[in-house]
């Protein structure tokens, strides 16, 4: 039977893959440490939950949400935004609550994009960056990740060389999945950029609170003039460990939001309303649970660089996110991320994303997420250092394991 017309337009799901090794390992009785999906292990702080437990007692509750979500958790979002980074919101017209930020990435496409249109999308990338709009008829017109001094030219030529103008601009600092961090001074130059030529920019923060340096990431709101052109989406689920909760936001332009609360109001009624209690209270907190948070990330990236070094497997030390971008060592770069992969959870039990899952660009790599214990990121280590030395740094000896498969 034919597929769908959108269905196909999506590739195979490459984590897939890896999903199945990894289920079929499990099966067997082996213990795969899981640095793969960026699902935190972290509980959702106590003081939360009970909110979250003393609102559901509470029957009028239980009825159904607002889609915008209550207007006292988008007055505590605009309060965020204002304490966090400087930036004057207004909770009626310019936040909206989505579930999750993935969600309001994917409805925001709907929501703007006509059949043809162009979207400058950086590769590698989160995938629903890319997928979002090619589910909804657009064009991916792919750009460079890192916000150096190439992006503007390239951004440049990418919009001279697109018919039709593209449509829209998206970034992603702290990038999942490279962990580039962006300046002021960079969004300054996108934005200037984008009002002149009139593109919409989308901007995907959700992990502006998982930073390791002393300067926090910013926001591109805080360029005057953003607002004219930009949307910006977050997350509480890394932020405050609430991944299961779908609790997001999209803030910025009012045209935009209003384009959004309206693709939203066919789709959704909201977040259940105790959850969205429970992410008012945890927003209008003092901020101690999200330092806990971040400093669990930075003692695990530090084991982590520490520990595969020793191993063997040099991986950079990220500055930001909850993730290392690691180049795949030099005997298996040919095998391509997916495949070496595959062998690490055959060979290594060790479980992490290929890198051509963000994008072709990214088969160069793997990520690793820190979602285990340091007790468990070491072993992690001490499993891989026996793989590699199983190897000899021999291709012939990996290309022999792999056929052993």
């Amino acid at each position: 039977m034919e597929e769908f017309h959108k269905v196909r337009r999506l590739p195979p799901y490459v984590f897939e893959q890896v999903n199945r090794l990894k289920a079929t390992a499990r099966a067997e009785g082996r213990d795969i440490i899981d640095l793969g999906m960026g699902n935190p292990d972290l509980p959702t702080p106590t003081a939360i939950v009970d909110k979250l437990v003393e609102t559901v007692r509470d029957p009028r509750t239980h009825r159904y949400s607002s889609s915008k979500g209550i207007p006292g958790l988008r007055k505590a979002q605009a309060a965020y935004y204002a304490r966090r980074f400087g930036v004057k919101l207004d909770p009626e017209s310019q936040v909206i609550a989505t579930l999750g930020s993935k969600e309001g990435f994917a409805n925001m496409a709907q929501a703007i994009t006509a059949p043809g249109d162009v979207i400058l999308c950086p590769d590698p990338t989160y995938p629903i960056h890319a997928f979002g709009f090619i589910m909804s008829g657009g064009v991916i017109r792919s750009m460079p990740v890192e916000p150096d001094d190439g992006f503007i030219p390239a951004l440049e030529r990418a919009v001279k060389h697109s018919i039709p103008k593209p449509l829209a601009l998206i970034l992603n600092y702290p990038s999942n999945p490279t962990a580039f961090v962006a300046t002021l001074d960079f969004y300054k130059e996108v934005i200037a950029y984008a009002r002149k030529h009139e593109i919409i920019v989308l901007s995907d923060l959700a992990y502006a609170e998982v930073y390791f340096g002393d300067e926090p990431p910013p926001s591109v709101l805080q360029v005057p003039g953003a607002m004219d052109v930009c949307v910006e989406f977050t997350s509480m689920s890394k932020t405050f460990s609430m991944p299961g909760w779908r609790m997001g936001f999209a803030v910025g332009n009012e045209r935009l939001i209003a384009a959004l609360a309206r693709v939203k109001s066919y789709l959704d009624y909201g977040a259940f309303t105790p959850i969205q209690v429970a992410a008012t209270a945890a927003l209008n907190g003092d901020g101690s649970d999200i330092a806990e948070v971040r400093d669990t990330y930075r003692k695990r990236r530090d084991v982590l660089v520490e520990s595969f070094r020793h191993a063997g497997f040099e991986v950079p030390a990220p500055e930001a996110t909850m993730f290392a971008w690691a180049p795949i060592p030099e005997p298996f770069k040919g095998m391509g991320s997916l495949e070496f992969s595959k062998l690490l959870i055959e060979k290594a039990d060790v479980a992490v994303s290929p890198g051509i899952g963000f994008g072709e660009h990214g088969d160069g790599h793997v990520r690793i997420a820190l979602v285990e214990n340091e007790h468990r990121i070491r072993q992690a280590a001490r499993n891989i250092k026996r793989f590699l030395a199983s190897t000899n740094g021999n291709l012939h000896n990996v290309v022999t394991l792999n056929a052993r498969r």
